[in-house]
């Protein structure tokens, strides 16, 4: 009865990671020693970010308490999972940088907030800038708009004083 209770509650916990997560991404680390896995874990270890070896069993329950049903048959083999509360890019970035240099990670399957996603989909995904730069070029594109009005209001002062600046000239001319 205690190792029901125990594995419901792994299952929870497993849901609750799933439910807060903006992307999981399921890999098959078979053929990596615990050197290279102790490795991915330590570029892996940034805020909101976690990389566990999970129970398929356990695994599959949790998808199906969070609405991914769809997802469950797919979870086969051994399975390490990334959980990204925070940054998606980040840790698409890294699991992809290592499984270049570290041909027997694959990179099965994901779920970016709340939609499957595959292989390919992850790749594409580790292929855009950081938030930060991605932020910085919205506000440069937001920003060039209003420059440019004010340029062009700055000209049009700069010739309502010239303009002026004549009048009074020739006022005092003549």
């Amino acid at each position: 009865m205690a190792k029901i209770q125990e594995k419901q509650q792994v299952v929870q916990e497993i849901k609750q990671k799933l439910d807060a997560a903006t992307l999981v991404i399921c890999t098959d680390y078979r053929g990596l020693n615990v050197e290279q896995i102790t490795e991915l874990r330590n570029k892996l270890r940034v805020p909101g970010v976690e990389y566990k070896v999970l129970k398929n069993t356990m695994f599959r329950f949790a998808l199906q308490q969070s609405g991914y049903g769809d997802i469950a048959p797919q979870i086969t083999g051994p399975n390490a999972v990334v959980f990204s509360q925070e940054d998606p890019v980040g840790p698409a970035k890294t699991i992809f940088e290592f499984a270049k240099t570290n041909k027997e990670l694959e990179i099965k399957l994901g779920i970016l907030q709340g939609q499957m996603i595959d292989a390919d989909k992850i790749k594409e995904l580790a292929q855009l800038p950081p938030r930060e730069i991605l932020l910085g070029q919205v506000v440069g594109t937001m920003q060039a708009p209003i420059t440019s009005f004010v340029r062009v209001l700055n000209a049009n002062l700069t010739g309502l004083v010239r303009a002026l600046d004549g009048v009074r000239e020739q006022k005092q001319a003549g």
